[in-house]
């Protein structure tokens, strides 16, 4: 029986690029709201988009953009079901900031570098660059010490959320990677989906090693629920 990954979108959008890198890896992925039970699910994704309302945060808009309430309502109440569930959830992009906030932590609404990080204006191409993982942490044991990734964000970690280790930041400091302490959640700045089979990348690492390390945690998890 293959996995099955929640990611929390609106029915109406694709999010294709999602849908074809965990597939390809052999689970199957289906959308979820914010009130639905994470009963039938393996792992949840939170997969990038707009910012969130520095509500969330107790601030005011001070640079935050393309905010989506109903976005913001439906990443939340997915996040806290599968958090609740103890089952595994991966962040990317967006779904990295969300993850920190859920967890009580803020963010840089505007990232005084966002040259470096965010895509050229008019372009369709992420940036690149390069990042430093903590010695022994999850993704330093995928990627090594050092490792470049892509990037496409005007948003950062800033304060971190209760319970959340920052594994990895950017070569200007931006946090790029976290997991929880407790709890199978982890969450990344970049964009592995752009960066594996159709969409691999000679100039950056190999996304789809990412996600199958997720999927590996949801099938671990799977499997100690049933030995329980």
């Amino acid at each position: 029986m293959p996995l099955k990954i929640a990611i929390a979108i609106p029915p109406e959008d694709a999010y294709v690029n999602y849908f074809e890198a965990i597939e390809a890896l052999g689970a199957q992925m289906e959308k979820v709201n914010a009130g639905t039970s994470p009963d039938a699910y393996d792992g949840l994704l939170l997969p990038g988009g707009g910012d969130i309302h520095p509500k969330y945060y107790h601030q005011e808009i001070a640079g935050s953009v393309n905010i989506i309430d109903s976005l913001d309502t439906l990443q939340f109440g997915a996040c806290e079901n599968f958090v609740r569930a103890k089952k595994p959830v991966l962040g990317i992009c967006r779904g990295h900031q969300l993850v920190n906030v859920f967890f009580g932590g803020s963010l840089i609404q505007h990232l005084p570098s966002a040259s470096r990080h965010a895509r050229e204006k008019g372009s369709k191409e992420d940036r690149i660059h390069a990042s430093t993982a903590a010695p022994d942490s999850w993704i330093g044991r995928l990627y090594g010490a050092s490792y470049v990734t892509n990037s496409s964000h005007h948003q950062a970690v800033d304060v971190p959320g209760q319970g959340l280790v920052i594994d990895s930041y950017s070569d200007d400091g931006v946090a790029e990677a976290l997991h929880h302490e407790s709890l199978p959640v982890y969450a990344v700045q970049f964009h592995p989906e752009r960066m594996c089979f159709s969409h691999r990348r000679d100039d950056t690492v190999d996304g789809s090693v990412l996600l199958r390390y997720f999927l590996d945690v949801c099938e671990a998890e799977k499997q100690a629920r049933r030995d329980a």
